[in-house]
């Protein structure tokens, strides 16, 4: 045992009560806002089964060739839209499609939020910089608190099912977002914005028609980051009973199933590889 100083004793036995005021926190918002909370859960959970259930009621293969399509149109590239087709057959092959299908709706509704909540902050701090002093050290904090620990609180005001992952994965993703735009509107070169306001655009026109473009390489980095990021979050969200891909990966935890493990988390790779590749942008795909 090891022997403390008297000063190191004093320290250790008064001890700052974060425990409890973060406890008392949490009471607080469930008491007084719960019939917000569950609104909210009521709302997501509907959006994430709509979507779910609407994937479900079209064949898979028939919806395996609209992916592919899609893949073709908007990348021109036929062999990433054959590499799209090729896999996703081979996660139906495997049967991980329902899977699939459900960690699909999940990514989509926590890229759109984070997106939609980054961008303009990201903005906004970039026009002032003393807010984003002010971001700067809760957003190192949301990224490098653990994960699990973004759990806790969601499971005490969402309870189980897919909204607390959904939750957890836009808190641990949206300051992504931030940042990049934050850099992106930052570094927008000074003669353009110079260029911009000889000619007498308005600071809204500077935003749209300047700024926004010439970030936007920026922002789309951090839109391929956001689904990278909420798809690392599908193991996660599947211990708080959200399904998707992260489902299978637990079940093979559990029961040490090492030839289920393994094929749910190739899933989970090839799922990642084809967003990457068919939301990175042009110049980058090849």
């Amino acid at each position: 045992m090891t022997l403390l100083h008297p000063a190191e004793v004093w320290i250790t036995s008064h001890t700052i009560p974060v425990n409890v005021w973060s406890r008392e926190a949490i009471d607080f918002i469930k008491n007084n806002f719960q019939g917000f909370f569950d609104a909210l859960s009521t709302v997501l959970a509907f959006l994430l089964d709509s979507t779910t259930a609407i994937l479900h009621a079209i064949p898979p293969l028939i919806l395996i060739t609209i992916f592919a399509l899609l893949t073709y149109v908007f990348k021109k590239s036929w062999k990433l839209a054959l590499f799209v087709f090729v896999s996703l057959l081979f996660i139906l092959n495997q049967g991980y499609w329902d899977h699939t299908l459900e960690t699909i709706s999940l990514i989509v509704y926590a890229t759109a939020a984070c997106m939609a909540i980054g961008v303009p902050i990201g903005i906004a701090a970039a026009h002032r910089p003393a807010l984003y002093r002010v971001l700067r050290p809760v957003l190192d904090m949301m990224q490098t608190l653990p994960t699990f620990v973004y759990l806790i609180p969601t499971l005490v005001l969402f309870g189980l099912g897919s909204v607390p992952g959904l939750i957890s994965a836009i808190v641990f993703v949206v300051p992504t977002p931030i940042r990049l735009t934050y850099v992106g509107i930052s570094n927008v070169p000074r003669p353009l914005i110079e260029a911009g306001q000889a000619f007498g655009a308005t600071p809204a026109e500077l935003l749209w028609k300047v700024e926004i473009p010439a970030a936007l390489p920026t922002i789309m980095a951090g839109l391929t980051q956001v689904i990278m990021l909420s798809l690392s979050m599908v193991v996660i969200a599947a211990l708080v009973g959200a399904g998707g891909l992260g489902e299978p990966v637990v079940e093979a935890m559990e029961t040490v199933q090492i030839g289920r493990g393994f094929t749910s988390g190739l899933a989970i790779v090839i799922v990642a590889v084809i967003l990457d590749r068919v939301f990175r942008p042009a110049k980058e795909t090849s």
